[in-house]
């Protein structure tokens, strides 16, 4: 006679045992420490333009508080991506594709104009590439995706 507390769980539709479901794909790890890595730099960025707003005389004071602002909202758009990576929630994968497309059109950007910067450029083009990549791997989409048992 089977015992009922050991059976398999009819809800578990996947295959895959408890604890490798809960176990992160390699792209999620990836993903995950890629995204840090960004936020750390925009992090460092909107205190360099903190520091420098308030030790250098800017031509425009109001674009220049306007930037400072832009950047700290930037940091905390990718910081909080993160932490819902780490939490594995749906709609972390979705921010984390916006934010790859808009450091692709920064790093279009760099390579033109006036004052082309093609090292930024490559610096920025590629890990957007490969966060975007790994965003929409299917490990990744299966990780992050919406559960709705745990929601009840």
């Amino acid at each position: 006679m089977p015992d009922p507390q050991n059976a398999a769980d009819p809800r578990n539709v996947s295959g895959v045992a408890p604890a490798a479901a809960t176990s992160r794909p390699a792209f999620l790890v990836a993903l995950t420490v890629l995204l840090a890595l960004e936020a750390l730099l925009v992090l460092a960025l909107a205190v360099w333009l903190l520091i420098d707003l308030l030790t250098v005389r800017p031509v425009s004071y109001p674009s220049a508080v306007a930037i400072t602002v832009l950047a700290f909202l930037a940091a905390a758009w990718v910081i909080a991506t993160t932490v819902g990576l780490l939490r594995r929630r749906s709609w972390a994968r979705a921010s984390a594709v916006t934010i790859q497309i808009l450091q692709v059109a920064v790093a279009v950007g760099c390579f033109q104009g006036l004052y082309a910067r093609p090292d930024l450029g490559w610096a920025l083009l590629i890990p957007a590439v490969v966060a975007a990549v790994l965003a929409l791997t299917p490990s990744v989409v299966r990780a992050t995706a919406r559960n709705t048992e745990q929601h009840e």
